[in-house]
């Protein structure tokens, strides 16, 4: 399998945090009440993981992470704490091949849709549709921009640790009707001298609301928004 973010694992811990600090309050808030087995799809390197599991204490937890760089962040964090090695299980695959339980209680896939393509999502709204038990919540979001258009190159996030700073940069080019490549670059300062640069691409389908809401009430699953509109945040519950 090729590994999208082997040139950027390193950076996504450093980088990811501010968009955690926004979303994570409405991703928690969502499955307030959720119980038994919870799916982090698409886990990255685990900051949606820790999340979850100080909101839900009692649950046990699966996250799934195809990237062995993002996997190695993930595992990290696990590892260093006794709770979550007791409550974590850390899947090393790619949706839909993974080995899921028959019945969930919830599940999040955040900044994951973009991955899917028109089948696996429609494999992820049936697993839903099939394994959430009653009062089941699934949280999922939808990224920028919608329609296949150039978005110019701005800096994404940024971060310090110790001497070095650190610079992600994101630019999008049209790849067909229903998809962009986003083009990230990633650097580091030490000062004002630029000590390391990766550059790396990768294909996005791109899912409106309107494709979002189509696609999941074929699959008698009940879509609410969830946060302020801006962040594009859905609830998923069965019909």
């Amino acid at each position: 399998m090729n590994d999208e973010y082997a040139e950027s694992a390193e950076f996504v811990d450093l980088l990811i945090g501010p968009f955690w600090t926004a979303l994570g309050p409405v991703v928690t808030g969502a499955l307030t009440g959720v119980t038994g087995t919870v799916v982090d799809l698409g886990a990255g390197s685990g900051q949606g993981t820790v999340l979850l599991a100080e909101a839900l204490p009692d649950a046990e937890i699966l996250a799934v992470e195809p990237s062995p760089g993002l996997r190695a962040a993930l595992l990290a964090k696990v590892n260093a704490d006794r709770g979550l090695r007791e409550r974590v299980t850390v899947l090393p695959a790619a949706f839909p091949g993974v080995d899921l339980p028959e019945r969930i209680g919830g599940l999040v896939a955040m900044n994951v849709l973009g991955h899917f393509d028109s089948a696996q999502r429609a494999a992820l709204w049936s697993l839903l549709s099939g394994r959430l038990v009653s009062g089941g919540v699934a949280v999922v979001n939808l990224q920028p921009p919608s329609e296949p258009v150039h978005v110019p190159e701005a800096v994404a996030s940024t971060a310090r640790v110790g001497r070095l700073y650190y610079e992600g940069l994101a630019r999008a080019e049209p790849a067909g009707d229903e998809a962009v490549t986003w083009h990230m670059t990633y650097r580091t300062y030490a000062g004002e001298g630029l000590v390391d640069e990766r550059r790396v691409s990768y294909g996005w389908h791109l899912v409106t609301e309107s494709v979002l809401r189509g696609e999941t009430a074929e699959h008698d699953l009940a879509l609410t928004a969830v946060g302020s509109p801006e962040l594009t945040t859905f609830a998923l519950r069965r019909g």
